[in-house]
């Protein structure tokens, strides 16, 4: 986390840093699901930033800018919800943490009880898991929904519609829960539940990136010239209350999401390939996108989807994914961090003219 302000602030400070993001890169994050779903014949052909420029070019001529934001207002909704939940869990799961109140590794014996305890990699995404976990349970149906949306005009044209009868949130709603009950609005949620380490891996190496921060903001440059960088994080000590300043937060979550998002690639292309697909196993996604299987072939590409494409299947459309990551995350705790140094300075304001 980028501050030791209460769960509820960081909550809504999260929240609204999420919403800005994904309104800014919602036509990207439409994109990436384009990708995901191509078939692996044209994504070779096409794939990377050169495809992501052929899908928007396709979408702006066929169908206006418009499209370049179907699904907008329930994925905003979703990320709001997600995002302020997970937030306000992790906070204040880190602050029973510190306190010592739980004890998610093996205590020290010789610890003293009445300093505050600073989680461990292993703790921090231990604490990051649960809490990505439980916002998931809440956000995932509005999630299914958003996917349904986003690909609608291409499952449209597949079939050979002119793309007219696009249908609203409600409508796909009822379509879901006809097709699938009430469990098609938690489709795939074994998946995402394992997706819930992107953000405490994200959240785990932004603590590191914020240590480090800390340690050159207090050691002086000649201290790290003379025992090096690597001393330095031994022997300086860290300030619990010292925030990140919004770019630093930018940086440092973008790079964090970055790494988080290739380690789990895999199974974020597993996640939306179930949501859509008939298949009812990560495992079997998984080996079909390693196969270059199309998710949803149509009858001409069905020879042509059997060619092996390896690894590269499994990380289909992972640049376009990567990238809108870096910018999400990072716009993210950069409005977090901003509103945060806002609130504090009310606060102060408020205080100053009550003193």
């Amino acid at each position: 986390m980028t501050s030791t302000l209460p769960p509820i602030v960081q909550a809504f400070s999260g929240a609204i840093g999420s919403a800005s993001a994904n309104a800014l890169t919602y036509p990207l994050d439409l994109v990436v699901t384009r990708l995901q779903l191509d078939s692996p014949v044209r994504s070779k052909e096409r794939g990377g930033i050169y495809g992501a420029k052929l899908i928007l070019g396709h979408i702006l001529k066929k169908h206006g800018w418009r499209a370049l934001y179907d699904g907008l207002w329930p994925d905003t909704f979703a990320t709001v919800l997600s995002n302020f939940f997970y937030f306000y869990f992790y906070s204040f799961l880190r602050t029973l943490s510190t306190k010592r109140l739980i004890t998610l590794g093996p205590s020290n014996p010789k610890s003293n009880p009445l300093k505050p305890h600073k989680p461990s990699l292993l703790e921090e995404l231990v604490l990051g898991f649960i809490a990505g976990v439980a916002s998931r349970v809440i956000s995932t149906p509005l999630n299914i929904v958003t996917l349904r949306l986003q690909t609608e005009r291409e499952d449209e044209e597949k079939i050979g519609s002119d793309s007219t009868n696009i249908k609203g949130v409600s409508d796909v709603v009822k379509l879901i829960y006809k097709e699938q009950g009430l469990g098609g609005f938690w489709r795939g949620f074994k998946t995402t539940t394992l997706l819930s380490l992107n953000p405490s891996i994200t959240l785990a190496f932004l603590q590191m990136f914020r240590r480090i921060c800390s340690i050159l903001k207090s050691a002086s440059p000649a201290q790290i010239r003379s025992e090096g960088l690597v001393s330095a994080l031994k022997h300086c000590k860290v300030n619990p209350n010292q925030n990140m300043h919004p770019w630093e937060a930018f940086f440092g979550a973008a790079a964090s999401n970055s790494i988080a998002v290739f380690l789990l690639y895999p199974l974020i292309l597993a996640k939306t390939r179930l949501q859509v697909s008939s298949s009812t196993t990560m495992s079997q996604v998984l080996v079909d996108a390693y196969y270059g299987k199309d998710p949803s072939p149509n009858q001409e590409e069905k020879e042509e989807s059997k060619r092996e494409v390896g690894i590269e299947g499994l990380y289909q459309g992972s640049q376009m994914k990567i990238i809108k990551g870096f910018l999400s995350q990072g716009v993210t705790f950069l409005v977090k961090g901003r509103i945060e140094q806002l609130i504090v300075a009310a606060y102060l304001r408020r205080r100053g003219a009550i003193a």
